[in-house]
């Protein structure tokens, strides 16, 4: 029998094997559903049977977000390795092992374009960069994005997905908050928009400095938003937090978010809101007086005896 397991099996499985490629269905982390990939590429990696909202790249995100033709700027480039730290790696082992495997120099990507006509510049945070965290390099970009909205006249939204600060560079990392912060200043003394659309997750010191200063605070479905961690919280309040905490729904009802927005109705809200903003008001003009007012006699209401 060993010549039909050894030889005339594997013959037979060769004529009808195929080639299926790994990728091809993807799981969906929230109800766990099949989804095959295409659909989830046409549906902005949104899943079609719960709605959750899966984590897209950077390069994603300003693909769905601009117009065609948008384009790329490159990024003044930060010390690689300011403080020389060490842990279990080196921290410049760590730079480029996330530059090889985002295609991107640090974790935020920054684009000028239009949104379905309307002028913006926008910056987006690439999470899978080392956690979206902010060092030098993302603070270079924020400045940078906002330099740039304010030599185009052009609003600027950030779509933030962090962790918060880069413990690798320390302070530095630290003095970006109050060098973002100081940016989005520029963009609102030039009279310019700047708009913040949070998604999953935004934490730590981006949501501690820039994030919470938009003109206009938008979020994803379920987002979570926050400064400490929900266990941290919990800890230091002594207390059980409600059902949902730091979610995007939860912060809208209390007032910290203007909107929670859909990622296929993102685009068409962006636009909407700009043109809201950038498009001056024309007043309608005034009625012009009744000609008896204008040269002091009485009006015809007056005028006539009133009725019995």
């Amino acid at each position: 029998m060993n010549w039909i397991s050894d030889w005339a099996l594997p013959k037979i499985s060769g004529l009808f094997k195929r080639d299926v490629p790994e990728n091809l269905w993807h799981k969906c982390p929230s109800c766990e559903q099949m989804i095959f990939r295409r659909d989830l590429e046409t549906a902005l990696h949104v899943c079609q049977h719960c709605g959750h909202h899966m984590r897209i790249s950077a390069a994603r995100r300003l693909e769905c977000t601009l117009d065609p033709g948008f384009s790329r700027i490159e990024l003044p480039r930060a010390p690689a390795d300011p403080l020389r730290f060490r842990d279990q790696r080196r921290y410049t082992d760590r730079l480029k092992e996330a530059q090889t495997k985002s295609s991107m120099d640090d974790a935020v990507a920054v684009a000028h374009g239009a949104i379905d006509g309307q002028r913006a510049v926008v910056a987006a945070f690439e999470f899978a960069f080392m956690g979206g965290s902010m060092g030098a390099g993302v603070g270079e970009a924020i400045v940078t994005a906002a330099k740039l909205a304010v030599l185009q006249d052009a609003p600027l939204i950030v779509f933030t997905a962090s962790g918060g600060a880069r413990m690798q560079e320390g302070a530095v990392s630290l003095m970006q908050m109050p060098r973002t912060v100081i940016a989005t200043r520029l963009v609102k003394e030039a009279g310019l928009p700047f708009i913040v659309v949070m998604c999953d997750p935004t934490t730590g010191g981006v949501t501690a400095s820039f994030a919470m200063l938009g003109d206009i605070h938008i979020a994803e479905p379920n987002a979570l938003i926050g400064f400490a961690g929900a266990r941290v919280i919990e800890q230091t309040v002594r207390e059980k937090l409600p059902e949902g905490f730091q979610r995007a729904e939860y912060l809208l009802e209390h007032g910290i978010l203007d909107m929670v927005v859909k990622r296929g109705e993102m685009r068409a809200t962006l636009a909407r809101i700009i043109g809201l903003l950038r498009t001056p008001l024309v007043e309608a003009p005034a009625e012009a007086p009744a000609p008896e007012a204008a040269e002091g006699l009485p009006s015809e209401a007056e005028a006539s005896p009133a009725k019995a």
